[in-house]
């Protein structure tokens, strides 16, 4: 039995470099959220690119678990 040593690395390269990415996105997401911070109850209204901005990171993450799901099932 031969294992393909190089398309196994650059397998597990490829996953680890999109698991990093979606982390990150869904971190930056998260922190751009326009909520209180620091456990304090104040609104900030008027933060429509900080919406946006997450908005963005959570579909970034969403677009990227429903391609992986797609690979797995065959879709």
């Amino acid at each position: 039995m031969h294992i393909g040593w190089s398309a196994f690395a650059g397998v597990f390269g490829v996953s680890l470099g999109i698991t990093l990415l979606t982390v990150v996105l869904f971190s930056l997401g998260v922190a751009t959220w326009p909520g209180g911070t620091g456990g304090e109850r104040t609104r900030r209204a008027g933060r429509p690119i900080g919406t946006a901005v997450a908005v963005l990171c959570f579909c970034a993450c969403l677009a990227v678990a429903a391609y992986g799901i797609a690979l797995i099932v065959g879709a």
